[in-house]
Parts: C-alpha cells; structure tokens; sequence
C-alpha cells in the first residue's frame, strides 16, 4: 500500500496519493490544481491513476479535478449529493473502491459542506480495522470543519452543525483508536479556528485532545463550533462555485507572461491591479501608484483572494526568479485574470513617473502621535480571536479578510496607522487602504507583537 501526502504550506493543504502497489492503480484525493507533481511521482512509480475524488466541494482552493481527468482520463468521483456541470461518479455510502488488495471505503460525512465524504483506507481487502481515514475538512487534527460557509446556499450553519456532530461523534469516532487521521488541512487554514499543525494524527488522539471530539451532547457541540470563526476569505464562495463549474484548465502558458516595463504601462492604463509581491521593505522604497502590496513569502494566494476581485485584470511584481511562480499561486484560487508578470520589477520602477514611497513606523512613534490632540486612526485587521488577546485602545477593529467590504469604517480626513499581528498583513491593508481610500496611511513594524512589547518595557 502506499499513502503519500502532499503538503502545500501556503495553502495548508493537503492531497493524498492512496495506491497499490502490486497492481500500480491508484486514486488521487483532493488535487490542488497545478498537478505536474503528482503526475511526475505517479510516473517514478509505476502508478496509473484511475480515479480522482474530491471530498467536498472546497471553497479554499480550486481543485485540480479535472486537470487530472484531462491528462490521465481518470474518472471523478464526489459524494452522492454533490451536483456538478461535468460528469462524475457519485461514491454512496458504505461504497468499496478497490485497487487490488488495498481498498478504500465510502463513508458520508456531511457537516462541513452537505455533500462531504471520508475515504477509510484498508490495506487488505479482509481487514477488519482500516489503516487510516482521509477525511476531507470534516475532522481536522485539533478542530472539526467549520459549518458556516454555506449558510448562505440554503444550509443553515446549525443545520451543518448538527450534520457534522453525526459525522464526527456518531461515525469517525467510532473507529478504533490506532486508525490515522489524513486531513484536507492542517494549521493556518481558515476552514477552521483550531487546527495543529502535525500532518496527520490518530482517532485516539483526537478523542483525547479535540475539543470538538470529547463527549457532549448535540447543542454543546453546535454552540462550540458555530461560534468563534476566523473571518473568511472573500474568495471562497467563488471557489466553491468553479469547483462544481465545468471550468477552463489551468494555463500558465497564457497568465505567465513575462511583460516589458511598456506592457506593464499599458496594463494599469487599461485598469489592471498591480499586486507588488515584493517584500514590505522593498515595496515601502518604492512601488508603483496603487499598487497592493502581498508579499510572496507568506500567505500570498489567501491574502491576494480577500482583497482582490476574482474579475480583477492583474499584474504581478515579484521578486527576481519567482514570477511565475507567483502566478500559478493565483491560479490555485482560480484568479486566472493575469496579464502577466513583470520581467524586470527594477526597469519597470525605473521607466515610470508614478513610483512613490510608504512609510512603516515603530511602536515609540506610534505611541507619541497617539498622545497628539489630533491622533490617528489605528486600524487593527487581526482576526477576533487574535483581538481578544489585547488590543490598542481606541483602535478601529476590521479583519483583513472584510476590509475590503468595510471602508467606509475608516474615517476619512485623518492619518491611519494599520497594524496586525507581526506585519504581514498591515502592509497588505495599508496599501490597499492607499488605492482605494486615499490619505495618509502607515502601518505598524511588527505588528501588536511589537507594540505589546513596548509597551511592558
């Protein structure tokens, strides 16, 4: 048998490789789209893939589904209720799907989405216990899948909730202890509050250490995981749909193009988005008018699909050598909308007439305007759990994730100071806040971290 992970740190995702060996068929689960790695690994062993299965519909990432049915002609398999644009195979409960003497099992678990499955993986067809369980965001190692995502489909987050207790306490916890745990995601996910960050785990650890997996009754269960979740990227409604969609492939050939300083001129001229994936220092010493600052190194998809439209036209700056690269993370969310990216991000500063600077200050300067009679507006965009921690008083709180939808919020007329928790994500809101709020905008060096520091000094 072999069970391969791949693990995308960006993303916090995870798709598996479940195979036989002795007779190389294999099935795919839960593909992110650009899907060269699996195929190649695949090749190295002498494994054909066969199937490829989705465990729900994700909202986080544009599955390579049919990516995969393109290149290998594999079948695509869902849940029985899920309803797509393209043919699949609905997997029914209690359903065997064998590879030889390894044989997955079928088993519905709706609760993080309606249509959702976990795969129980039997390393000989005669085992009575299975060697482990993929399950999709349903159980996470330290959470549970949020059921609040599709509240607004028709499925009322309660109802999810009460779905996803059935999964959880009356299906998946009644596996022995020893089966592992092979979840969609891992620490950093906002499709739920409490993930770990270990790949994978036990039943009989998650018995012992989830809080959503300790005994309760029905109601506990549904007040504990309805309450308390991150803001969601204001993508993931978009991804939800182009995973049912009967969509375009993926294409770097077409949205990774390498552009002169002069067709990188003429994008913005035409409304493109200039998304800098340079670092914060770099692009505070100089970037192009309006540009939005998300630094490569970090979240970049998750943050490029909160505070962009999926119809934005964007260009990308990026640092040297990582420009495609920086395109296909787009790609992974389904921002196929790229002009390109620029090929020199110096000539392209250099041959332009609106380049400006921004300016990053430390807490002892934020502290000493805000003993000013005109103080100003401090934007605090950490999610609601981080803010619980200690905050800065006076300070206006919005998650990254709803500014876009909230600027009205921040007053006009007055400087702004924007801070997060280290710096990642004020430089990402400060830029923003620069395109489309104007004014005086600056953000915090290293976040509350630093100013909480400052502060005990």
């Amino acid at each position: 048998m072999i069970i391969t992970q791949y693990y995308l740190d960006c993303l916090s995702q995870a798709t598996y490789l479940v195979a036989d060996e002795s007779t190389g068929r294999a099935i795919l689960v839960d593909p992110r789209r650009d899907i060269g790695e699996f195929l190649d690994d695949a090749a190295e062993r002498g494994l054909t893939i066969e199937g490829v299965v989705n465990t729900h519909f994700h909202a986080d990432f544009v599955a390579g589904h049919l990516e995969t049915a393109a290149a290998t002609g594999a079948w695509i398999g869902y849940g029985r209720r899920a309803e797509t644009e393209y043919p699949v195979r609905h997997l029914a409960h209690g359903e065997r799907i064998g590879l030889g003497e390894v044989e997955l099992e079928v088993w519905e678990t709706p609760g993080h989405t309606p249509e959702s499955i976990s795969l129980l993986v039997y390393e000989r067809a005669g085992d009575a216990v299975p060697y482990g369980v993929l399950t999709g965001d349903v159980l996470f190692n330290g959470d549970v899948g949020r059921p609040d995502l599709l509240a607004s489909e028709g499925v009322t987050s309660d109802e999810l909730a009460a779905m996803l207790y059935d999964s959880v306490h009356n299906r998946l916890m009644s596996l022995e202890d020893e089966v592992r745990v092979y979840p969609a995601h891992g620490a950093g996910s906002a499709c739920g509050k409490n993930l770990q960050a270990e790949a994978f785990s036990t039943i009989g650890v998650q018995r012992t250490v989830n809080y959503a997996c300790r005994p309760m009754p029905e109601e506990e269960f549904v007040e504990l995981v309805t309450s308390g979740q991150p803001a969601a990227p204001g993508y993931f409604g978009y991804d939800a749909a182009m995973n049912k969609a009967d969509r375009n492939l993926l294409d770097l050939e077409v949205t990774a193009r390498p552009l002169s300083a002069e067709e990188v001129s003429r994008a913005r001229l035409d409304g493109a988005v200039v998304v800098d994936a340079r670092s914060p220092g770099d692009f505070a010493a100089a970037h192009l008018a309006g540009s939005v600052n998300i630094p490569a190194e970090g979240r970049f998809a998750e943050t490029a699909g909160s505070v962009l439209s999926p119809g934005d036209t964007v260009v990308v700056m990026a640092p040297e050598g990582v420009g495609e690269e920086t395109v296909m993370r787009l790609g992974r969310i389904g921002f196929d909308n790229v002009a390109g990216y620029a090929a020199d991000s110096g000539a392209v500063l250099a041959a332009s007439t609106e380049v400006e600077r921004s300016e990053r200050i430390g807490a002892d300067v934020l502290r000493g305007l805000l003993e000013r009679a005109e103080a100003p507006v401090v934007v605090d965009v950490r999610s609601a759990g981080e803010r619980e921690q200690g905050f800065i008083d006076g300070s206006v709180h919005i998650p990254l994730a709803e500014l876009t939808s909230r600027l009205d919020e921040v007053p006009e007329g007055r400087p702004v100071v924007v801070h997060c928790a280290g710096g990642y994500r004020s430089t990402v809101a400060a830029s923003l806040l620069r395109r489309r709020h104007g004014g005086e905008v600056t953000d915090l060096l290293g976040g509350y971290g630093a100013w909480a520091s400052a502060e005990a000094a």
